[in-house]
């Protein structure tokens, strides 16, 4: 486990709080927002849209990941989600495979426990190699 702040971190989380207080949750009242540094040296973010019809909510992360695809693509390397308060939250299950999907495989997210890669936090993780077989 890395506990290295320096670097980018200061700035996406900033980003993730920034996001956070655009959320749109009417209903449960938790925002979330979410920054990642991609690849390229873009930041994408990303708030949660909440929906009366539960099951449509969309999370932060779905969000980020538009936003990076509606950008220029590329693979996301490093990660922070934070809810209203600025605490640092984990992604949910469903988001934890966005971010497989569309990070590196090195991808390190910036978690309440310090710094974790992508695989740490979701191990065996099935993805589009699972398909090609």
């Amino acid at each position: 486990m890395s506990t290295d702040l320096s670097g980018d971190w200061v700035r996406l989380r900033a980003a993730a709080e920034e996001a956070s207080e655009r959320a749109y949750a009417p209903y449960s009242r938790f925002r979330v927002g979410a920054a990642a540094l991609v690849d390229d040296g873009r930041v994408v973010t990303g708030c949660n849209v909440e929906n009366a019809a539960y099951g449509v909510t969309l999370c932060a992360e779905c969000g980020l990941v538009s936003q990076l695809h509606i950008t220029g693509g590329g693979r996301l390397t490093h990660f922070v989600c934070v809810n209203g308060d600025r605490e640092l939250i984990m992604p949910c299950g469903r988001c934890r495979q966005l971010l497989v999907e569309n990070g590196r495989p090195d991808l390190q997210l910036l978690t309440p426990l310090g710094i974790r890669t992508i695989d740490e936090v979701l191990p065996q993780a099935f993805g589009p190699t699972d398909l090609e077989r």
